[in-house]
């Protein structure tokens, strides 16, 4: 059975039909209010290492505070996030998070305007390395080859000597993940990725992902379910907190309660 197995008709709990030693991360019961609100509900999730998973779910469903208590942005009321083996996500904050190898690209791309894409890059690189004096070092031929086949993966070569503002937003989101894949993370949450995409730039995008999956570990935050049927791969629905359903598109498209809270609006 694969990781976090669907039953969708008597709950599920894929915590535990998730093999030990297949699960990079997974909340168990997790609980986080806000002014009284359960923002999210007793959640439990499970991802694999090296999957690719979408979640989807209508606003106010948990997706954002989900992230921000894997990142150490949010402290759950209770229950545990754990990072491989051993690591309870919960005890550190957002610098001890982001060091275990945990990157994070909200909706919007943050990069450098006024630099160049390989510049970009050379910061992202260099800053990896650790303390303020390496921003001075000059690249060696290592480094270099880092940056070119990132600037290949992201599909920006041809850019590399153009300043980031002139990018368009498509290719601006793809720079901002080639700098957080200069990092080495093990797991990627991507926020709204291809939202303000053109049709040919979620093609592309859909295209990196596939590429990145097995490598790396993606969570994609979606709405787009055009994005998220090209992707292919398991979804989860969250509603009020905690998990709806979960199981290939076609698979909780037909869910009647999917339908009713989220796609049918």
């Amino acid at each position: 059975m694969n990781a976090a197995a669907v039953n969708v008709a008597t709950g599920h709990d894929p915590v535990a039909e998730t093999a030990p030693g297949d699960t990079l991360l997974y909340l168990e019961d997790v609980t986080v209010s806000f002014d009284g609100f359960k923002a999210l509900n007793a959640l439990s999730l499970a991802i694999a290492k090296g999957e690719m998973r979408t979640v989807i779910g209508p606003n106010g469903a948990g997706k954002t505070t989900m992230m921000d208590v894997i990142t150490g942005k949010t402290r759950p009321d209770t229950g545990r996030v754990q990072f491989g083996d051993r690591i309870d996500l919960t005890r550190l904050d957002e610098a001890g998070v982001a060091n275990l190898g945990i990157g994070r690209k909200f909706q919007k791309p943050t990069v450098f305007e006024n630099l160049t894409v390989f510049e970009n890059l050379e910061l992202a690189l260099k800053c990896d390395r650790g303390t303020f004096a390496t921003l001075l070092a000059r690249l060696d031929g290592s480094a270099r080859r880092r940056i070119a086949d990132m600037l290949d993966l992201i599909g920006l070569g041809e850019h590399r000597h153009r300043p980031a503002g002139a990018l368009s937003h498509g290719q601006k989101q793809w720079l901002e993940i080639g700098m957080l894949l200069l990092t080495d993370p093990q797991l990627l949450l991507l926020d709204e990725p291809v939202a303000g995409m053109t049709d040919i730039e979620t093609e592309q995008t859909a295209a990196l992902f596939k590429e990145l999956a097995g490598s790396h570990t993606l969570v994609v935050v979606e709405h787009d379910m055009q994005f998220v049927r090209e992707l292919g791969v398991r979804v989860t629905v969250l509603h009020e907190g905690s998990v709806l359903a979960e199981g290939s598109l076609d698979h909780v498209q037909k869910d009647q309660r999917v339908v009713d809270v989220y796609l049918g609006r």
